[in-house]
């Protein structure tokens, strides 16, 4: 059996091709979704990729989230089925209110663009089962609105619950509380970062092929429970 996983695109998407492109390196079957589609496709697993959704008007990925997509990503996820964010895929998914806290600008207020350091904290999710807790991992990072914040007792109960699945080591490239770079749902499922893992999937393209182990993982998820 294949894994059949969803990229969707919303104007202003960037990265969409490229997350599509990882999910075919990866060995699993990319699916083309559209904002204004009102189901899924049948797929196994939605990516919401990196990009500028409605241009970020209002505040990144807040528009986006009403996207008639998101409906059935949220009824989606909130039965198990795994579903990652990345950059403004992230930032949608806290819009949602699939994952909690909020996305800003950069403390510095300028645009970056670095292969950044991670540090991998939590490597039981659906898209973190390749790898090793502890491991550490170098991703491309490109963004503008990258710092996450939440008041003190959510930060405590993501640290507390093992919700934390990535944190920005050597350098904290946006300011971002604890930092941290990627948080997870309670069940493990939906897990949104800023790093860019569908630009590290080739050797020679890239800092190395360390994103590749995002889409493994899913298709190993996926498919554990097909």
């Amino acid at each position: 059996m294949t894994a059949r996983i969803g990229v969707v695109t919303f104007p202003g998407s960037l990265d969409d091709r490229d997350a599509a492109r990882a999910v075919r390196l990866a060995g699993a079957e990319p699916v083309r979704l559209w904002h204004a589609d009102d189901d899924l496709a049948g797929v196994d697993a939605v990516v919401l990729p990196g990009g500028f959704s409605y241009g970020d008007y209002l505040r990144a990925g807040a528009i986006s989230r009403f996207a008639p997509v998101m409906g059935a990503v949220v009824d989606a996820a909130n039965g198990g089925m795994p579903v990652l964010g990345i950059c403004n895929g992230f930032q949608i998914l806290c819009e949602s209110h699939l994952l909690a806290g909020a996305m800003v600008k950069n403390d510095h207020l300028h645009f970056v663009c670095r292969d950044q350091t991670l540090r991998v904290e939590n490597a039981s999710t659906a898209w973190t089962n390749a790898f090793e807790a502890g491991e550490e991992i170098v991703i491309p990072l490109k963004n503008q609105d990258g710092q996450f914040i939440a008041d003190e007792r959510t930060l405590d109960e993501l640290e507390g619950e093992g919700r934390v699945v990535f944190r920005y080591t050597g350098v904290n490239p946006n300011g971002s509380r604890r930092d941290i770079a990627g948080i997870t749902n309670a069940r493990g499922n939906v897990v949104g970062l800023m790093p860019h893992p569908e630009h590290a999937t080739e050797p020679g393209f890239g800092p190395g092929t360390d994103g590749l182990r995002f889409f493994t993982s899913a298709i190993t998820a996926a498919l554990a429970t097909a």
